[in-house]
């Protein structure tokens, strides 16, 4: 049987979602024997593919697909009023050849289904976790299960994880005192440097040319009219 399609009283529609988000006793539906001929047929064609078939929801293919005039399926069935809304329980699905339900209750029984798959998942992410798998062990000739983690091997590996943290430690330590003594050391020799640029430093400042003392140009004296004469 072709998935998506159902019946609304006698009429022929094309269920787009099963369930309206907040009203879930409702859903969009579309009645394809309205449609123009090309759209008609394009949305058919939708919903017989494969990616329709696969789809959760009609509306998430026809979100992807477009028309043969280019326009997105979904907005162009929305835009020009072509997407009902109908409650569930008038909606007919026949699952199988044989069987027919309306949508309300095939809704419910997906809603079941999932739930139960979460369940199947949660308690495999458990068990996953825990190393629970639910299988029983065989036990050795004095009754301790194969497989079962030894208490004095799993004691030693806490000791030797302890005594490995120590080393790492004391390795720490180590490498810690020895930058240090090499830091110390570099400090000395930066010191001894300082003071031996400030002594040379010193002795160029004593040690310049000679001033010479500059003489003062002597001045002429004025001669007076009465010594001329």
């Amino acid at each position: 049987m072709i998935k998506h399609i159902g019946k609304h009283g006698d009429r022929k529609v094309a269920i787009v979602f099963r369930e309206v988000p907040g009203e879930e006793h409702m859903c969009l539906v579309v009645y394809p024997d309205v449609l123009p001929v090309a759209m008609h047929d394009a949305m058919m064609k939708v919903i017989e593919s494969e990616p329709g078939q696969a789809a959760e929801n009609l509306g998430d293919a026809l979100f992807r697909s477009l028309f043969n005039d280019g326009r997105p399926m979904l907005q162009t069935l929305h835009v020009e009023g072509m997407i009902k809304k109908v409650q569930c329980r008038q909606v007919t699905v026949t699952p199988t050849a044989t069987s027919h339900v309306n949508l309300d209750e095939m809704n419910g029984i997906i809603r079941k289904m999932k739930l139960g798959e979460d369940a199947i998942r949660e308690m495999a992410d458990l068990d996953a976790n825990r190393g629970m798998t639910g299988r029983v062990r065989q036990k050795d000739d004095y009754g301790r299960e194969v497989g079962a983690p030894n208490e004095f091997v799993r004691g030693a590996s806490v000791a030797g994880s302890d005594a490995a943290r120590a080393l790492d430690d004391a390795a720490i330590a180590r490498d810690l005192q020895t930058q240090a003594a090499r830091m110390a050391a570099e400090a000395k020799s930066l010191l001894a440097e300082s003071d031996r640029l400030m002594k040379e430093a010193a002795s160029m400042n004593g040690a310049g040319p000679e001033t010479v003392p500059v003489k003062k140009p002597v001045r002429a004296k004025k001669v007076r009219a009465v010594d001329a004469a």
